[in-house]
């Protein structure tokens, strides 16, 4: 999962402490509400790390890809996925897939470490047909900066991680896909000691719209206009309003009858 940081011998051991399955429950509960994914649906996860986070929509019978820029990476999420799952090594801020290619596209959290997060929106816009889900640590939780932060999450100390707050999310959010609808929530509200005394305290809380919560995720649709058919005589076609919801079954037709 994206929590854990790159050569961390801590971080597996930190999902198997009560407090880490207890985070590790909310989050994936907050992820799951917001996309819904449903069976059949394509999903695309950047940053897909080692693959903990793309099981969720496995379990939901999804199509699942994973993308990452470390091939250790890569190689730990093909254990866990098997071989249902397709694997790409490749740059978030250069996703090697056509216009347009999945129902879902996930950034669990790639964008905490990224130069470019725009330019990484932008392309998760790009290669979606439905809808994009981000999420993120938020720089104003109560556990939102500094070395509680790090520890909550099991990162070392001394690290890169990058934290948003929210109105600057949907900022980035409404330059990579101009009037977005935005569905948000957060978990996790409470300073790290609560969960080692009462965590069920956190069931208290609301999880929609909470501006409070340590990690926050959100959820969009993509409207596209334009789809991009990697094809030998079809390069690219407009598509009219009323067939954008057939267009992905209209592409699957015309290519089995070679652009008929």
């Amino acid at each position: 999962m994206f929590f854990d940081p790159p050569g961390s011998h801590t971080a597996e051991d930190r999902h198997q402490t009560p407090r880490g399955r207890c985070l590790d429950s909310r989050k994936e509960k907050l992820i799951l509400d917001l996309v819904a994914p449903a069976a059949g649906e394509s999903v695309l996860g950047v940053g897909c790390g080692n693959g903990d986070d793309l099981l969720l929509f496995g379990r939901k019978k999804c199509l699942l890809t994973g993308m990452d820029p470390s091939q250790a990476a890569l190689d730990a999420a093909r254990s866990r996925l098997g071989e249902s799952c397709e694997l790409v090594l490749g740059d978030a801020a250069d996703i090697p897939f056509s216009d347009n290619q999945f129902d879902v596209v996930t950034l669990t959290g790639g964008l905490q470490r990224l130069a470019n997060p725009r330019k990484v929106l932008a392309e998760a816009v790009r290669v979606s047909r439905n809808r994009v889900f981000v999420g993120f640590l938020n720089r104003h939780s109560p556990a939102g900066t500094g070395k509680a932060a790090r520890k909550l999450f099991g990162f070392p100390e001394v690290s890169d991680v990058r934290f948003f707050s929210v109105g600057e999310m949907r900022t980035l959010i409404g330059q990579a896909m101009p009037g977005a609808r935005i569905q948000w929530g957060s978990v996790m509200c409470l300073p790290g000691p609560a969960y080692d005394l009462a965590p069920e305290l956190e069931d208290l809380l609301p999880i929609r719209k909470n501006p409070l919560g340590a990690y926050v995720g959100m959820v969009f649709a993509v409207h596209c206009t334009y789809r991009t058919v990697q094809h030998p005589v079809m390069d690219s076609f407009q598509l009219k309003a009323k067939a954008r919801a057939a267009a992905p079954e209209a592409v699957r037709d015309m290519l089995r009858g070679g652009g008929r």
